[in-house]
């Protein structure tokens, strides 16, 4: 059987697990760049029986897996890719199983943007690196101001604790939000998406990617928000207009973004995100982290043991 392992950007999939136990049985090949283009990547892995992918680096529609006959098994990180046709998948025979995921590591790097953003450290290291003025900007206090986070789960959920923590007022909203999970959380529910956004002094997303939550912030909910108000998005790109978020941030008509995922990845580098000042952004490394890297590549090899035994394992 051979094994291709995509887009392993750090070098570090190898080093986060013990792949030896598949030596005997299992060839494996690591791939360390990216492929866009379909028939490149085609005729990189159509010799492939097993690939293990990192989470929507390299989606796979039904027009790809159906130029690929010899796959079996697909495998990603986390228990959800929107970037998999897994219907496709399955009239094709090929199995397809994830892995958990810890919620911690995104969370602490959507806090980490929040901070960045609210205290200007891009600004004032960049300053302070080049000798550049002492002290530049004035920052915003935490404590006092109002978090709203949409969507409470794992992850909103442990990013209202922390909010509590700095003494912030936290709403929280989703379509189908109920007064009994806020209760439950500690939090206000807002009364509606509108109220959220215009109420919050900082905006954290923390929703699933769907028909219904794409695009759920749009230019109308944009102009909702206060021109002093932070956004922040770790969760899925397609969730935010982009364009509208482009326009708004160039017009000074919110304080600024904290990003983590875009509608392209890589970005491309002369995207205008790339360079508004009031942009904190990030190559999508919520999850990236040591304690999910050991998780998912040492489940990745789990599920092919458990495949190859013929009792697949954390089927999607």
């Amino acid at each position: 059987m051979r094994c291709a392992i995509l887009d392993d950007y750090q070098h570090a999939a190898q080093a986060m697990a013990d792949w030896t136990r598949l030596e005997e049985r299992v060839a494996i090949t690591v791939f360390h760049d990216h492929v866009d283009d379909e028939d490149t990547l085609i005729e990189r892995l159509s010799p492939f029986d097993v690939i293990v992918i990192m989470r929507e680096r390299t989606p796979f529609p039904a027009p790809l897996l159906s130029r690929l006959p010899n796959l079996k098994l697909l495998i990603t990180s986390g228990m959800r890719n929107a970037a998999i046709d897994i219907e496709a998948a399955r009239k094709r025979g090929v199995t397809v199983c994830g892995t958990d995921s810890h919620p911690a590591p995104p969370t602490e790097l959507a806090w980490a943007l929040i901070l960045g953003l609210a205290r200007h450290l891009p600004a004032e290291h960049h300053h302070f690196t080049t000798n550049g003025p002492w002290q530049s900007t004035v920052g915003m206090t935490l404590a006092g101001r109002t978090l709203g986070i949409m969507g409470l789960g794992k992850i909103g959920t442990r990013m209202a604790h922390i909010a509590k923590a700095f003494d912030m007022e936290v709403l929280a909203w989703s379509e189908h939000l109920t007064q009994a999970r806020c209760d439950e959380v500690g939090v206000t529910l807002a009364k509606s998406k509108r109220a959220l956004l215009s109420e919050s002094d900082i905006v954290s997303i923390h929703l699933v990617l769907s028909a219904r939550t794409h695009h759920l912030i749009d230019r109308q909910a944009l102009e909702w928000m206060s021109p002093s108000a932070l956004l922040i998005n770790t969760s899925r790109a397609a969730i935010v207009d982009q364009a509208a978020l482009v326009e708004v941030l160039q017009d000074d008509r919110i304080a600024g973004a904290g990003l983590d995922v875009f509608e392209q990845e890589p970005l491309a580098f002369d995207h205008p995100l790339r360079r508004l000042p009031n942009v904190l952004a990030t190559p999508h490394i919520g999850y990236v982290s040591d304690t999910n890297y050991r998780t998912w590549f040492g489940q990745a090899i789990e599920n092919i043991e458990a495949w190859l035994a013929g009792t697949p394992i954390r089927r999607l």
